[in-house]
Protein backbone atom coordinates (compact mmCIF):
# COMPACT_ATOMS: atom_id res chain seq x y z
CA UNK A 1 0.00 0.00 0.00
CA UNK A 2 2.64 2.59 0.94
CA UNK A 3 4.86 1.71 -2.52
CA UNK A 4 0.82 2.73 -4.43
CA UNK A 5 0.76 5.54 -1.99
CA UNK A 6 4.01 6.62 -3.03
CA UNK A 7 3.24 6.40 -6.97
CA UNK A 8 -0.12 8.47 -6.40
CA UNK A 9 1.85 11.48 -4.50
CA UNK A 10 4.48 11.73 -7.13
CA UNK A 11 2.06 11.89 -9.47
CA UNK A 12 -0.13 14.71 -8.10
CA UNK A 13 3.06 16.44 -6.81
CA UNK A 14 4.37 16.88 -10.93
CA UNK A 15 1.01 17.50 -11.90
CA UNK A 16 0.90 21.27 -13.70
CA UNK A 17 -2.12 22.21 -12.29
CA UNK A 18 -1.97 20.74 -8.27
CA UNK A 19 0.34 23.04 -6.04
CA UNK A 20 0.45 22.66 -2.54
CA UNK A 21 3.18 23.22 -0.02
CA UNK A 22 4.86 20.08 1.48
CA UNK A 23 2.55 19.88 4.59
CA UNK A 24 -0.59 20.25 2.43
CA UNK A 25 0.67 17.24 0.50
CA UNK A 26 0.87 14.75 3.56
CA UNK A 27 -2.51 16.08 5.02
CA UNK A 28 -3.94 15.32 1.25
CA UNK A 29 -2.19 11.41 1.58
CA UNK A 30 -3.81 11.54 4.86
CA UNK A 31 -6.96 12.15 3.67
CA UNK A 32 -6.92 9.57 1.24
CA UNK A 33 -5.71 7.15 3.24
CA UNK A 34 -8.49 7.51 5.15
CA UNK A 35 -11.16 7.59 2.75
CA UNK A 36 -9.74 4.20 1.44
CA UNK A 37 -9.81 2.97 4.83
CA UNK A 38 -13.73 4.11 5.20
CA UNK A 39 -14.21 2.37 1.92
CA UNK A 40 -12.59 -0.83 2.99
CA UNK A 41 -14.51 -0.71 5.65
CA UNK A 42 -17.67 0.48 5.20
CA UNK A 43 -19.21 0.44 1.66
CA UNK A 44 -22.24 -1.48 1.00
CA UNK A 45 -19.82 -4.15 -0.91
CA UNK A 46 -16.07 -5.34 -0.82
CA UNK A 47 -13.74 -3.48 -3.11
CA UNK A 48 -10.88 -4.74 -4.75
CA UNK A 49 -7.91 -2.80 -3.82
CA UNK A 50 -5.81 -2.65 -6.56
CA UNK A 51 -8.83 -1.43 -8.76
CA UNK A 52 -10.07 1.06 -6.18
CA UNK A 53 -5.71 2.44 -6.55
CA UNK A 54 -5.95 2.04 -10.44
CA UNK A 55 -8.94 4.11 -10.69
CA UNK A 56 -7.41 7.45 -8.18
CA UNK A 57 -4.52 6.89 -10.36
CA UNK A 58 -6.45 7.27 -13.41
CA UNK A 59 -8.85 10.19 -11.78
CA UNK A 60 -6.01 12.42 -11.30
CA UNK A 61 -4.46 11.94 -14.69
CA UNK A 62 -7.82 12.51 -16.15
CA UNK A 63 -8.26 15.74 -14.33
CA UNK A 64 -5.87 17.28 -16.36
CA UNK A 65 -7.03 16.88 -19.81
CA UNK A 66 -9.13 14.25 -21.93
CA UNK A 67 -6.45 12.66 -23.02
CA UNK A 68 -4.18 11.61 -20.50
CA UNK A 69 -4.95 8.59 -19.01
CA UNK A 70 -3.79 5.44 -17.06
CA UNK A 71 -2.99 1.97 -18.71
CA UNK A 72 -3.07 -1.47 -16.55
CA UNK A 73 -0.23 -3.59 -17.50
CA UNK A 74 -3.09 -5.48 -19.25
CA UNK A 75 -4.52 -2.34 -21.36
CA UNK A 76 -0.93 -1.25 -22.29
CA UNK A 77 0.37 -4.81 -23.60
CA UNK A 78 -2.72 -5.32 -25.62
CA UNK A 79 -2.41 -1.34 -27.21
CA UNK A 80 0.97 -2.55 -28.21
CA UNK A 81 -0.31 -5.21 -30.51
CA UNK A 82 -2.66 -2.85 -32.28
CA UNK A 83 -0.23 -0.80 -34.05
CA UNK A 84 -0.59 -3.36 -37.12
CA UNK A 85 -2.89 -1.33 -38.81
CA UNK A 86 -5.33 -3.78 -38.91
CA UNK A 87 -7.85 -4.66 -36.08
CA UNK A 88 -11.11 -5.96 -35.04
CA UNK A 89 -13.12 -2.96 -34.13
CA UNK A 90 -15.96 -0.47 -34.49
CA UNK A 91 -13.67 1.80 -36.42
CA UNK A 92 -14.14 4.98 -34.37
CA UNK A 93 -11.56 7.63 -32.91
CA UNK A 94 -12.79 8.26 -29.77
CA UNK A 95 -11.47 10.20 -26.30
CA UNK A 96 -12.76 10.96 -23.01
CA UNK A 97 -15.13 14.24 -21.87
CA UNK A 98 -17.09 14.98 -19.37
CA UNK A 99 -16.99 11.56 -18.31
CA UNK A 100 -18.58 9.81 -21.43
CA UNK A 101 -16.41 8.63 -24.00
CA UNK A 102 -17.39 11.57 -27.32
CA UNK A 103 -16.45 10.30 -30.87
CA UNK A 104 -14.09 11.83 -32.50
CA UNK A 105 -14.50 10.35 -36.03
CA UNK A 106 -15.88 7.77 -37.32
CA UNK A 107 -13.54 5.93 -40.18
CA UNK A 108 -14.69 6.10 -43.59
CA UNK A 109 -17.02 2.81 -44.91
CA UNK A 110 -16.38 1.57 -40.94
CA UNK A 111 -19.27 -0.48 -39.52
CA UNK A 112 -19.82 2.43 -37.35
CA UNK A 113 -19.87 4.85 -40.16
CA UNK A 114 -22.36 2.47 -41.94
CA UNK A 115 -24.78 2.35 -39.05
CA UNK A 116 -24.77 6.11 -38.96
CA UNK A 117 -22.62 6.66 -35.60
CA UNK A 118 -21.05 10.65 -36.46
CA UNK A 119 -18.43 12.55 -34.83
CA UNK A 120 -19.77 14.56 -31.59
CA UNK A 121 -21.78 11.88 -30.32
CA UNK A 122 -21.48 10.68 -26.94
CA UNK A 123 -21.31 7.32 -25.96
CA UNK A 124 -23.43 7.11 -22.72
CA UNK A 125 -24.00 3.03 -22.58
CA UNK A 126 -22.25 0.13 -24.29
CA UNK A 127 -24.51 -3.25 -24.37
CA UNK A 128 -25.91 -2.84 -20.71
CA UNK A 129 -23.13 -1.02 -19.02
CA UNK A 130 -23.06 2.62 -18.64
CA UNK A 131 -20.26 4.37 -19.60
CA UNK A 132 -20.42 7.30 -16.73
CA UNK A 133 -17.66 6.51 -13.92
CA UNK A 134 -15.47 4.05 -16.53
CA UNK A 135 -12.06 5.24 -17.62
CA UNK A 136 -11.46 5.55 -21.75
CA UNK A 137 -9.35 2.72 -21.52
CA UNK A 138 -12.09 0.47 -19.84
CA UNK A 139 -14.32 1.98 -22.47
CA UNK A 140 -12.64 1.04 -25.18
CA UNK A 141 -11.61 -2.45 -23.77
CA UNK A 142 -16.02 -2.85 -23.57
CA UNK A 143 -15.95 -1.91 -27.19
CA UNK A 144 -13.53 -4.58 -28.52
CA UNK A 145 -15.01 -8.31 -29.10
CA UNK A 146 -14.96 -10.96 -31.69
CA UNK A 147 -14.80 -10.18 -35.09
CA UNK A 148 -18.32 -10.68 -36.89
CA UNK A 149 -20.03 -9.90 -32.95
CA UNK A 150 -22.54 -7.41 -32.59
CA UNK A 151 -22.40 -4.83 -29.75
CA UNK A 152 -25.05 -1.88 -28.86
CA UNK A 153 -24.36 1.51 -28.16
CA UNK A 154 -26.25 4.08 -26.77
CA UNK A 155 -25.07 8.06 -27.74
CA UNK A 156 -26.14 11.47 -27.26
CA UNK A 157 -26.21 14.03 -30.13
CA UNK A 158 -26.20 17.44 -29.63
CA UNK A 159 -29.33 18.77 -30.93
CA UNK A 160 -31.73 15.33 -30.10
CA UNK A 161 -33.55 15.29 -26.78
CA UNK A 162 -33.66 11.64 -27.32
CA UNK A 163 -31.27 9.24 -27.21
CA UNK A 164 -29.71 6.37 -30.30
CA UNK A 165 -29.43 2.98 -30.14
CA UNK A 166 -26.63 1.59 -32.97
CA UNK A 167 -26.13 -1.71 -33.25
CA UNK A 168 -22.77 -2.56 -34.96
CA UNK A 169 -21.03 -5.82 -35.85
CA UNK A 170 -17.39 -5.56 -35.42
CA UNK A 171 -15.12 -6.00 -38.49
CA UNK A 172 -11.41 -6.21 -39.36
CA UNK A 173 -10.72 -2.61 -39.74
CA UNK A 174 -8.26 -1.99 -42.41
CA UNK A 175 -7.64 1.51 -42.98
CA UNK A 176 -6.69 2.86 -46.56
CA UNK A 177 -5.67 6.64 -45.93
CA UNK A 178 -6.07 8.27 -49.64
CA UNK A 179 -8.42 8.18 -52.15
CA UNK A 180 -8.45 10.02 -55.59
CA UNK A 181 -10.76 11.06 -58.48
CA UNK A 182 -11.42 13.98 -60.67
CA UNK A 183 -14.43 16.39 -60.10
CA UNK A 184 -16.21 18.11 -62.72
CA UNK A 185 -13.17 16.88 -65.61
CA UNK A 186 -10.81 19.61 -64.13
CA UNK A 187 -10.34 18.87 -60.23
CA UNK A 188 -8.52 16.58 -58.57
CA UNK A 189 -9.72 15.13 -55.30
CA UNK A 190 -7.89 13.73 -52.92
CA UNK A 191 -9.54 12.32 -49.86
CA UNK A 192 -7.06 11.72 -46.64
CA UNK A 193 -8.85 9.36 -44.20
CA UNK A 194 -5.54 9.15 -41.53
CA UNK A 195 -2.27 10.17 -41.20
CA UNK A 196 0.26 7.02 -40.95
CA UNK A 197 3.64 6.69 -42.47
CA UNK A 198 2.59 6.16 -45.88
CA UNK A 199 0.25 8.93 -46.66
CA UNK A 200 2.94 12.02 -47.37
CA UNK A 201 4.19 9.24 -50.40
CA UNK A 202 0.55 8.55 -51.48
CA UNK A 203 -0.57 11.89 -51.80
CA UNK A 204 2.49 12.77 -53.89
CA UNK A 205 1.96 9.98 -56.28
CA UNK A 206 -1.45 11.02 -56.86
CA UNK A 207 -1.03 14.68 -56.84
CA UNK A 208 1.58 13.78 -60.30
CA UNK A 209 -1.19 11.48 -61.60
CA UNK A 210 -3.28 14.55 -61.70
CA UNK A 211 -0.24 16.79 -63.00
CA UNK A 212 -0.14 14.64 -65.84
CA UNK A 213 -3.87 15.57 -66.88
CA UNK A 214 -3.48 18.75 -68.28
CA UNK A 215 -7.23 19.21 -68.05
CA UNK A 216 -6.65 19.72 -64.03
CA UNK A 217 -6.61 23.16 -62.90
CA UNK A 218 -7.92 23.10 -59.00
CA UNK A 219 -7.29 20.56 -56.59
CA UNK A 220 -9.50 19.92 -53.61
CA UNK A 221 -7.75 18.04 -50.12
CA UNK A 222 -10.85 16.90 -47.96
CA UNK A 223 -9.65 16.12 -44.20
CA UNK A 224 -13.44 15.55 -43.07
CA UNK A 225 -13.86 12.94 -40.11
CA UNK A 226 -9.62 12.62 -40.70
CA UNK A 227 -8.89 12.09 -36.91
CA UNK A 228 -5.55 12.99 -37.52
CA UNK A 229 -2.00 10.14 -36.94
CA UNK A 230 1.89 11.28 -37.21
CA UNK A 231 2.90 14.39 -36.94
CA UNK A 232 5.92 13.84 -38.92
CA UNK A 233 3.24 13.15 -42.29
CA UNK A 234 1.67 16.60 -41.42
CA UNK A 235 4.84 18.21 -41.83
CA UNK A 236 5.25 16.59 -44.53
CA UNK A 237 2.04 17.04 -46.05
CA UNK A 238 1.94 20.64 -45.27
CA UNK A 239 5.33 21.22 -46.83
CA UNK A 240 4.26 19.96 -50.05
CA UNK A 241 2.02 23.26 -51.20
CA UNK A 242 4.13 25.88 -48.78
CA UNK A 243 7.53 27.78 -50.43
CA UNK A 244 8.04 28.71 -46.94
CA UNK A 245 7.58 29.43 -43.60
CA UNK A 246 6.29 28.37 -40.14
CA UNK A 247 3.89 24.78 -40.18
CA UNK A 248 3.09 24.15 -36.76
CA UNK A 249 4.85 24.29 -33.39
CA UNK A 250 4.98 23.15 -29.89
CA UNK A 251 5.39 24.31 -26.67
CA UNK A 252 5.71 21.90 -23.53
CA UNK A 253 6.65 22.47 -19.51
CA UNK A 254 10.04 23.04 -20.42
CA UNK A 255 11.22 25.71 -22.81
CA UNK A 256 13.93 23.21 -23.57
CA UNK A 257 11.38 20.78 -25.61
CA UNK A 258 9.76 23.35 -27.39
CA UNK A 259 9.86 23.03 -31.35
CA UNK A 260 9.33 24.82 -35.00
CA UNK A 261 9.01 22.91 -37.75
CA UNK A 262 9.20 25.02 -41.20
CA UNK A 263 8.31 24.44 -45.16
CA UNK A 264 11.06 24.31 -47.41
CA UNK A 265 10.88 25.48 -51.31
CA UNK A 266 9.04 24.57 -53.57
CA UNK A 267 4.80 23.98 -53.97
CA UNK A 268 4.07 20.70 -55.83
CA UNK A 269 1.01 22.08 -56.94
CA UNK A 270 3.01 25.30 -58.27
CA UNK A 271 0.29 27.55 -56.76
CA UNK A 272 -3.01 25.94 -58.38
CA UNK A 273 -6.28 26.99 -56.56
CA UNK A 274 -6.68 24.85 -53.51
CA UNK A 275 -9.26 23.79 -51.41
CA UNK A 276 -9.33 22.16 -48.08
CA UNK A 277 -12.26 20.84 -46.42
CA UNK A 278 -12.64 20.00 -42.64
CA UNK A 279 -15.83 19.45 -40.37
CA UNK A 280 -16.22 18.62 -36.39
CA UNK A 281 -14.56 15.21 -37.53
CA UNK A 282 -10.93 16.72 -38.58
CA UNK A 283 -9.07 16.65 -35.43
CA UNK A 284 -5.22 16.85 -34.81
CA UNK A 285 -2.82 16.20 -37.56
CA UNK A 286 -5.51 17.34 -40.07
CA UNK A 287 -6.24 20.47 -38.15
CA UNK A 288 -2.32 21.09 -38.19
CA UNK A 289 -2.69 20.81 -42.07
CA UNK A 290 -5.63 22.76 -42.67
CA UNK A 291 -4.04 25.35 -40.30
CA UNK A 292 -0.76 25.87 -41.48
CA UNK A 293 -2.56 26.15 -45.31
CA UNK A 294 -5.04 28.90 -44.44
CA UNK A 295 -2.50 31.24 -42.14
CA UNK A 296 -0.23 31.13 -45.39
CA UNK A 297 -3.48 31.55 -47.47
CA UNK A 298 -2.16 29.10 -49.54
CA UNK A 299 -5.79 27.38 -49.31
CA UNK A 300 -9.15 28.28 -49.28
CA UNK A 301 -10.96 26.37 -46.02
CA UNK A 302 -14.52 25.65 -46.50
CA UNK A 303 -16.50 23.40 -43.57
CA UNK A 304 -17.21 23.49 -40.15
CA UNK A 305 -14.96 24.07 -37.49
CA UNK A 306 -12.52 21.38 -36.84
CA UNK A 307 -12.59 19.31 -33.63
CA UNK A 308 -10.11 21.07 -31.67
CA UNK A 309 -7.60 18.20 -30.31
CA UNK A 310 -4.01 20.34 -30.80
CA UNK A 311 -1.88 18.70 -28.23
CA UNK A 312 0.45 15.39 -28.04
CA UNK A 313 0.61 12.42 -25.24
CA UNK A 314 3.39 10.61 -24.84
CA UNK A 315 3.11 7.01 -23.83
CA UNK A 316 4.96 6.73 -20.94
CA UNK A 317 6.23 3.28 -19.27
CA UNK A 318 5.86 2.35 -15.46
CA UNK A 319 7.80 -0.52 -13.18
CA UNK A 320 4.56 -2.38 -12.95
CA UNK A 321 4.68 -2.53 -16.90
CA UNK A 322 1.77 -0.67 -17.14
CA UNK A 323 1.70 2.95 -18.30
CA UNK A 324 0.70 6.52 -18.63
CA UNK A 325 -0.69 8.21 -21.22
CA UNK A 326 0.49 12.15 -20.29
CA UNK A 327 -0.18 15.63 -22.36
CA UNK A 328 3.61 17.07 -22.88
CA UNK A 329 3.12 19.68 -25.09
CA UNK A 330 0.04 21.75 -27.04
CA UNK A 331 0.17 22.75 -30.76
CA UNK A 332 0.27 26.45 -31.98
CA UNK A 333 -0.25 27.39 -35.84
CA UNK A 334 2.00 29.64 -37.32
CA UNK A 335 -0.71 32.80 -36.44
CA UNK A 336 0.64 31.79 -32.84
CA UNK A 337 -3.08 30.45 -31.86
CA UNK A 338 -3.28 27.55 -30.60
CA UNK A 339 -5.87 24.29 -31.80
CA UNK A 340 -6.38 22.49 -28.51
CA UNK A 341 -10.07 22.85 -27.63
CA UNK A 342 -10.36 26.11 -30.20
CA UNK A 343 -10.30 23.76 -33.47
CA UNK A 344 -9.78 25.94 -36.92
CA UNK A 345 -12.47 27.82 -38.31
CA UNK A 346 -13.48 27.64 -42.25
CA UNK A 347 -13.19 30.92 -44.38
CA UNK A 348 -16.42 29.88 -45.67
CA UNK A 349 -18.50 27.89 -43.48
CA UNK A 350 -20.69 25.10 -44.44
CA UNK A 351 -23.02 23.10 -42.67
CA UNK A 352 -23.11 19.13 -43.93
CA UNK A 353 -26.88 18.57 -46.04
CA UNK A 354 -27.29 14.92 -45.32
CA UNK A 355 -28.12 14.02 -42.12
CA UNK A 356 -25.02 11.23 -42.02
CA UNK A 357 -21.92 11.94 -43.43
CA UNK A 358 -21.60 11.00 -47.11
CA UNK A 359 -19.47 11.81 -49.61
CA UNK A 360 -21.46 12.35 -52.96
CA UNK A 361 -21.25 15.25 -55.24
CA UNK A 362 -24.72 15.19 -55.36
CA UNK A 363 -25.92 15.30 -52.48
CA UNK A 364 -22.53 16.91 -50.16
CA UNK A 365 -22.88 20.13 -49.72
CA UNK A 366 -19.76 20.89 -49.06
CA UNK A 367 -17.96 19.25 -51.89
CA UNK A 368 -20.86 20.80 -54.07
CA UNK A 369 -19.89 24.40 -52.73
CA UNK A 370 -16.39 24.03 -53.43
CA UNK A 371 -16.86 23.13 -56.78
CA UNK A 372 -18.85 25.82 -57.50
CA UNK A 373 -16.41 28.28 -56.22
CA UNK A 374 -13.60 26.77 -58.22
CA UNK A 375 -15.77 26.79 -61.58
CA UNK A 376 -17.31 30.40 -60.71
Amino acid sequence: MKNILLILTLIIFNTVFIKYSHSDIYDKIDTFSEVLDKINKDYVEEINQNDAMDAAINGVLQSLDPYSAYMSPEAFKSMATETSGEFGGLGIEVSMEAGVVKVISPLDNSPAYRVGVKAGDYIIKINDTQVQGKSLSEAVELMRGPVGSDIEITVRRIGLKKSLKFTITREIIEVTSVKSEIKDENVGYIRLTSFNENSGDQIKKKINEFKRDKNIKHYILDLRNNPGGLLSQAIKISDYFLENGEIVSTKSRKSIENRKWFAKAGDILNGSTMIVLINYGSASASEIVAGALKDHKRAILIGERSYGKGSVQSIIPLKNNGAIRLTVSKYYLPSGDSISEVGVVPDFEVEEETEEFRINTETDNQLKFALKLLNS
